[in-house]
């Protein structure tokens, strides 16, 4: 189920956004960004709608996935959508 990012409070989101990025373990290109950098990175992407916030009832969890991702997942749910 997608969550729409305006629902959550921003303290929250960011409080999202450090988890994922922390998890990610990886850095973003050449030179190392500090963690408010990628988190306002994140959620410029998540305001433009290339990453999308996901709740997995199955798995009671919360992640972020880049919209491709997510478009992926459900037709690999229901391959006759």
């Amino acid at each position: 189920m997608l969550i729409p990012y305006q629902q959550l409070d921003s303290a929250t989101l960011d409080n999202l956004i450090e988890a994922f990025v922390l998890r990610e373990g990886t850095d973003y290109g050449e030179l190392e960004m500090a963690l408010a950098e990628k988190v306002s990175q994140i959620r410029q992407q998540i305001k433009a709608g290339q990453v999308v916030i996901v709740y997995s009832e199955l798995h009671e969890s919360v992640d972020l996935l880049t919209k491709q991702q997510w478009q992926t997942r459900l037709s690999e749910q229901d391959p006759d959508s």
